[in-house]
């Protein structure tokens, strides 16, 4: 790894990793504040005003028993899927794609680092920024629910649903650096960086519909992950965990590969 280019990195993305994650803080204190122990029915009238299709859609359909089993569910079921998605797909793009678009991957390229260092303390800054960015929203939520509701929150399943939410997100930051690494316009980068994982995430809304979509199930890695089984204790979560890290390690390692083998026009 190149220490100078990670902190060069670094500085260059705070802003979007600052964004990012006062986005995640505030929705995660809302559902919080939002939570009633003594009302839990309550609640659950409240969301089922909204079309059961849109319900469905959300994977706003399963049954509410504590604060755990609320955030799950309202939280991690569609927003945690949504935001660090698309702060994976910018960031990704600007890490490799957007230098060799703009032209400045060139003067990297005349500094005595192999293309292989470069790309590999880029997929590093990513693994390590979506990491730490869940991670503080994760001990926020903690931090949020102790504050509001001391003892309500199972803190060990939390945590738990977290890891997987964490490995999860990397693993969708691995698909977008692979096609940054890929392409050498920011166009098709973005084309196909982001197309695939918004197709993975409307294929998984589309799943949790139900009826006839069962089979996308098999189109989208999102399948994978199920936040209110998490924290019932019916998903397998070292599996879920080992699949998703999985999916991460081939991706970074064929993105940095290919990018340290192919013809750069810069």
């Amino acid at each position: 790894m190149n220490p100078p280019l990670f902190k060069a990195t670094a500085k260059s993305n705070w802003a979007i990793f600052v964004i990012f994650l006062a986005i995640l803080l505030m929705y995660m204190s809302i559902m919080i504040s939002m939570f009633d122990p003594d009302d839990i029915e309550a609640i659950i009238e409240m969301y089922e005003t909204l079309p059961q299709g849109m319900l469905d859609a959300f994977g706003f359909d399963a049954p509410v028993t504590d604060m755990a089993s609320f955030i799950a569910l309202y939280f991690y079921g569609f927003l945690v899927l949504m935001f660090p998605m698309i702060y994976c797909i910018i960031l990704a793009n600007r890490l490799v794609a957007a230098h060799v678009d703009r032209g400045s991957m060139a003067y990297l390229l005349t500094t005595p680092n192999s293309r292989v260092k470069i790309a590999f303390t880029q997929a590093v800054y990513l693994v390590l920024s979506v990491a730490f960015l869940l991670g503080l929203t994760s001990a926020a939520g903690v931090a949020v629910a102790e504050a509001m509701f001391p003892g309500e929150m199972d803190i060990p399943i939390f945590l738990s649903l977290n890891l997987v939410t964490i490995l999860m997100t990397i693993a969708v930051s691995s698909i977008c650096f692979f096609f940054s690494c890929l392409f050498s316009e920011v166009k098709y980068s973005i084309a196909f960086g982001g197309g695939v994982p918004v197709f993975f995430f409307v294929i998984n809304m589309l799943r949790n519909i139900g009826g006839n979509y069962d089979w996308l199930q098999y189109l989208t890695i999102y399948s994978q992950f199920n936040p209110h089984q998490i924290v019932s204790g019916e998903e397998p979560v070292l599996q879920v965990c080992l699949i998703f890290a999985g999916i991460a390690l081939v991706l970074f390692s064929a993105g940095i590969a290919i990018f340290s083998r192919r013809n750069l026009h810069l």
